[in-house]
């Protein structure tokens, strides 16, 4: 593919870019605009395009639902650990059902960002920016200016710790289930922590104590309606960076996991919540739990599909010199470590730096025997 700052034949792909986030319309603008097909930079290459429908072998499989209602009985929290582990082991994804947030939460929360996204471009232009890492902002590809193509979603994403954005800068449509989202996924997340923790032989509050779950960020994904859904992608193949991740989705799907050498659909479960592991935990826990690859394939139903992501993450930094690497207390001559230590500058750098992509910190850091 040729570089993204190349003009070639006439079209220069990055004035092409700039204009469209200047007209901060978004996805959502062109795709209600009654396009019938996309712009140029929009669509990807036909190796990334290759494999969009899923194997039939894989059609009737999918990441392990695990139910959370007997979570603190003894009898039954051994019997969920083992689940848990084995899921984060294998797939690195599963649901969780019976998980403690009402429905009503659920509905509400994806309702307001619905709401959010389809609010009128002038209002919503007022929230369009590009400032990653604080506060709020609101913007169609957060990679728009460093990937090589981009995707068919938009996204309004607020930062919940361990600086929360000021409540007066989230939009006022969606402002109250935003907060009461947060505080619903963050007691989800340091449940399924714990039930991570005790899986790995440590105590339940370990994860708490490193503050795995201080850094919170929410973001709001809508993906429209696609004229030419089979020419580019809702998010392209990536692993999350950080520790874990809380996802709410609407009934209209569209996730796939990379299990083996296979894409698998991820079916909406109804009031079920996912989780997956990321890159930070798999480096932690010295490759117990893996991040797995997930896409989202750009929706061809008349309907925006909305997904709310928790991105969750630690706030302090083990010792002066700034690193993390495999958990000493995991570690033995039996079980060396296959991960190099790694400081807080390279685990930024590595995310702001490019693109979304697959797990290029956890190959980085690899340590070749």
């Amino acid at each position: 593919m040729a570089d993204a700052t190349s003009s070639t034949l006439g079209y220069d792909r990055m004035e092409e870019v700039k204009k469209f986030d200047e007209s901060k319309m978004g996805v959502k603008g062109l795709s209600d605009s009654g396009i019938t097909s996309i712009p140029k930079f929009f669509i990807h290459s036909p190796q990334s395009l290759a494999d969009l429908k899923p194997k039939a072998s894989q059609t009737s499989i999918t990441i392990p639902i695990i139910d959370l209602s007997n979570i603190n009985s003894n009898d039954h929290r051994a019997q969920i650990i083992i689940q848990i582990k084995e899921a984060a082991s294998s797939w690195g994804f599963f649901q969780v059902i019976n998980h403690g947030v009402p429905q009503s939460v659920l509905d509400s929360t994806l309702r307001a960002i619905k709401s959010f996204h389809e609010l009128p471009r002038e209002v919503k232009s007022k929230y369009y920016k590009r400032e990653e890492g604080k506060g709020v902002m609101y913007a169609s590809n957060n990679d728009l200016y460093r990937a090589e193509a981009a995707c068919w979603h938009d996204s309004l994403q607020v930062w919940m710790g361990p600086v929360p954005a000021n409540v007066e800068e989230i939009p006022e449509i969606c402002r109250e289930e935003v907060v009461e989202w947060d505080a619903s996924a963050k007691g989800v997340a340091e449940a399924v922590m714990e039930l991570l923790s005790e899986g790995l032989g440590l105590q339940a509050g370990k994860f708490k104590e490193l503050t795995f779950s201080e850094i919170r960020a929410l973001v709001g994904h809508c993906y429209p309606y696609c004229p030419q859904p089979d020419l580019t992608l809702g998010i392209m193949p990536h692993t999350d960076p950080g520790v874990m991740t809380v996802l709410l989705q609407d009934e209209i799907g569209g996730l796939q996991v990379k299990h083996g050498d296979d894409w698998v659909d991820i079916k909406p479960v109804n009031g079920g919540l996912i989780i997956n592991v990321g890159d930070f935990l798999q480096i932690v826990s010295n490759g117990e739990y893996k991040s797995v690859e997930h896409r989202v394939l750009a929706n061809s139903s008349k309907e925006p599909r909305i997904s709310v992501v928790e991105f969750f993450n630690l706030s302090k930094w083990k010792g002066s010199d700034d690193y993390h690497g495999p958990l000493p207390e995991l570690l033995s001559p039996e079980k060396p470590a296959i991960y190099r230590n790694f400081t807080k500058q390279e685990f930024h750098e590595n995310f702001y730096s490019k693109g979304l992509d697959s797990k290029s910190l956890v190959e980085k850091l690899k340590i070749e025997n």
